[in-house]
């Protein structure tokens, strides 16, 4: 799956705020992260994220 910069997804697993949407800000090797329920920012392996994304939220 494609993923690119400004990209809104869903993660399988929610964050502790309670949100399943991610805005992507970085991507590469890494992938950084921002959560769309608090504004909390991550950085998160490739691999991590193909695994467990659940797909692109449509706008």
């Amino acid at each position: 799956m494609e993923i690119e910069v400004g990209e809104v997804i869903k993660m399988k697993k929610a964050h502790p705020c309670g949100s399943k949407e991610w805005k992507v800000l970085r991507v590469g090797m890494d992938f950084r992260l921002e959560c769309m329920g608090c504004g909390h920012q991550i950085m998160i392996a490739r691999k991590l994220v193909e695994k467990n994304i659940r797909g692109k939220v449509e706008k």
